[in-house]
């Protein structure tokens, strides 16, 4: 009875020692109360952040979130490859300037009963547009990033064109051709409405169709051949228009040829003699600048396979 009594009461006289004698065991009442809390918090806390350190990884994949909207992988009906109606617009507008100017051409020569002097001029103006586009090209490929004025975005999406070239055979027409479609219209349409030369105007209505219809005829240059209207296939295989097989020596490493997109007879001079590295060099020696064509291909120039699904959906 002694020894029941003894254990009835002893949580009760503890209690008074503690409270009586608060500093004699402070501590210790503590630790022991403390620690098995804190010892749970603990162990617990650890385990609820393993499990979210678990599932964070899925969002591994940032710096595909970081790239901007022209270099993110383009999908099956994507939105960034349709025409808008400003985009037809434009087109609409380039399009008129080209007729009004041509035309400025045939009224003049008829006219003046001169026609050989404008066939001649319009001849060059096709030659020197397939050099322009090379050299245009040349310039976006290895120089500036998406952050440079006014041809940023361009040179994004020109990047992005390496990345994945099959993209262009899907962007709809007007899609294609607007930014070329705006420049023309806003730098021929001047011309075309002050000067009546016939063989300015056909110069320059030549030229500037050749440079505004470029990027279609770079996406006759990646189309198949099964797919692609046959007097396309013919102007391609006369040599009026860029060929499949020499555009596609531009997509292959180093990347640093066949730059014309227009008739691409500029491309075997060009590159035979080296005049776009000489360019560089000299740009180099001036500005300090390297070209991108000096250094590995990173990763956003190394091509993506279409994937069969997308290949079914064309």
């Amino acid at each position: 009875m002694y020894s029941l009594t003894q254990h009835k009461y002893t949580p009760i006289f503890h209690y008074q020692v503690c409270k009586i004698r608060p500093l004699l065991h402070p501590s210790r009442v503590y630790c022991s109360i403390t620690t098995t809390t804190t010892t749970t918090t603990i162990i617990s806390k650890p385990r609820t952040n393993d499990k979210s350190l678990v599932i964070e990884p899925r969002l591994i994949p940032e710096p595909l979130t970081v790239v901007t909207t022209g270099n993110h992988r383009p999908m099956i009906n994507d939105q960034s490859l349709q025409s808008t109606w400003s985009h037809r617009a434009w087109v609409a507008a380039g399009c008129t300037t080209l007729l009004i100017s041509l035309g400025e051409s045939i009224k003049g020569a008829m006219d003046l009963n001169i026609w050989i002097e404008p066939i001649l001029a319009s001849w060059v103006g096709y030659i020197l547009a397939d050099l322009g586009s090379g050299v245009y090209h040349w310039a976006i490929d290895n120089y500036g990033d998406d952050s440079t004025p006014i041809v940023g975005a361009q040179i994004e999406a020109f990047q992005g064109h390496h990345k994945w070239p099959w993209t262009i055979t899907r962007r709809q027409f007007a899609n294609n051709l607007h930014a070329l479609a705006r420049a023309v219209t806003f730098t021929v349409l001047p011309i075309a409405l002050v000067c009546h030369d016939p063989i300015v105007q056909g110069f320059v209505g030549v030229f500037s169709g050749c440079i505004m219809f470029s990027q279609q005829f770079h996406a006759w240059a990646h189309g198949t051949k099964s797919r692609l209207p046959p007097l396309v296939v013919a102007l391609q295989e006369a040599g009026m228009l860029v060929s499949r097989l020499q555009h596609a020596a531009h997509h292959r490493p180093p990347y640093n040829n066949n730059y014309c997109i227009v008739s691409g007879v500029w491309n075997e001079f060009l590159d035979k003699h080296k005049v776009f590295e000489a360019m560089e060099m000299v740009l180099y020696f001036k500005t300090g600048v390297r070209p991108r064509s000096w250094s590995e291909p990173a990763s956003e120039w190394i091509e993506e396979i279409e994937t069969p699904s997308q290949i079914q959906a064309q």
